[in-house]
């Protein structure tokens, strides 16, 4: 948890991506690509998903849809903060991977099977919104993945070390 402190030093330092502000994404390059491996479906797909001061559409629409939900095959346009989250850690870490996907997109139906047979799943969980994604990255240590994404301090982060995968989302900056 971020003390009230903290926030207004780190926003008073430039901290834009607290708010996911653009301000954070643009000191990224001006080309960003992304590896992923969907575990439940085998697909694979590398794309550049930004270039020329934009994002684009159709390599997006692709992410999008190796993102959907594998039980209902339900795609849904996930938040394009999410992959510049995703991008910073691969350059944090200099990993050249691939981001292996356990959890993207979770239609609401599958949200609530889920959370009638497991654990951890929130009632309204942001992967129902298209803004979280459950990963590992080949090539770094997850103890490592997660420390990296924490201090990026963009969004959500969750540890999940049983089951070999962290948690990121565009929500509020917080930590479990």
């Amino acid at each position: 948890m971020v003390s009230r402190r903290e926030f207004l030093r780190w926003s008073l330092a430039g901290g834009a991506a607290f708010a996911g502000a653009q301000s954070w994404a643009q000191s990224l390059p001006a080309e960003r690509s992304l590896k992923f491996y969907n575990t439940h479906t085998g697909e694979q797909l590398a794309a550049t998903y930004w270039a020329d001061g934009q994002y684009l559409s159709g390599e997006l629409a692709a992410i999008d849809c190796l993102l959907r939900d594998h039980r209902s095959g339900d795609v849904l346009a996930i938040d394009r903060r999410l992959f510049d989250i995703l991008y910073a850690l691969q350059q944090r870490t200099g990993a050249r991977g691939t981001y292996e996907v356990i959890s993207g997109y979770r239609s609401p139906a599958t949200n609530d099977l889920l959370r009638r047979h497991g654990d951890g799943v929130a009632r309204d969980s942001l992967h129902t919104h298209g803004q979280a994604i459950d990963i590992r990255l080949t090539g770094v240590a997850l103890a490592d993945l997660h420390r990296a994404a924490l201090g990026l301090r963009a969004g959500g982060v969750g540890y999940y070390s049983n089951s070999n995968f962290i948690h990121l989302d565009t929500g509020r900056v917080r930590a479990w």
